[in-house]
């Protein structure tokens, strides 16, 4: 069951915001690996640190349509881990497989800060791999937590404004099976 907030902070004379994805890195894009790993971002061999299966895919399938360019990566990290994480994504090819242009990629040190980016970008869906991350995103009115890019057991309870998915072929269904012109769910008589 897909369960989401509806936001009304949007300003009024803005009309409909375009549908704009962020996305996390860790967990999320890149496997989470163990701090001690050699291929964690962490490790003596970042570069090597895996994929979540499918991702390429299907962010290269989101960034065409329905978010048309409108996607952004929005990730926590100090220097060090951005210099990694920056270095895998030119490693990876990332920005070619997936359309999303290098400029759109925007680090903060705290998980907090994430809320401000988003609002200014007018990010309107985020998935995250920290319920913590999700909470302070009020203005993005879809919130996904993606429990694909870990070995973790998922939360005790589960907050009615984030949606779960356990995959990136999980998340493109939810994102098809909205309106690409508002990002609402289609509603059945």
């Amino acid at each position: 069951m897909v369960r989401q907030r509806m936001s009304s902070q949007r300003a009024p004379d803005r009309g409909p915001a375009r549908p704009t994805l962020g996305v996390d890195v860790g967990g999320v894009i890149v496997r989470l690996a163990g701090r001690d790993e050699d291929t964690s971002f962490f490790g003596t061999r970042p570069l090597e640190t895996p994929e979540v299966d499918g991702v390429f895919e299907t962010l290269a399938a989101l960034t065409a349509a329905p978010f048309a360019g409108r996607v952004h990566i929005v990730s926590k990290a100090g220097p060090k881990v951005a210099a990694n994480t920056r270095a895998w994504l030119v490693h990876h090819d990332f920005f070619a497989r997936t359309g999303i242009p290098e400029a759109n990629v925007h680090f903060v040190r705290e998980r907090r800060d994430k809320a401000p980016v988003c609002e200014r970008l007018g990010v309107t869906h985020f998935v995250d791999d920290h319920l913590a991350v999700l909470a302070h995103l009020d203005s993005v009115e879809h919130r996904y937590l993606f429990l694909g890019g870990a070995d973790e057991p998922p939360p005790p309870v589960i907050p009615p404004w984030a949606t779960v998915v356990h995959t990136w072929g999980e998340l493109a269904g939810a994102f098809h099976g909205r309106s690409a012109q508002n990002g609402s769910t289609p509603r059945s008589s």
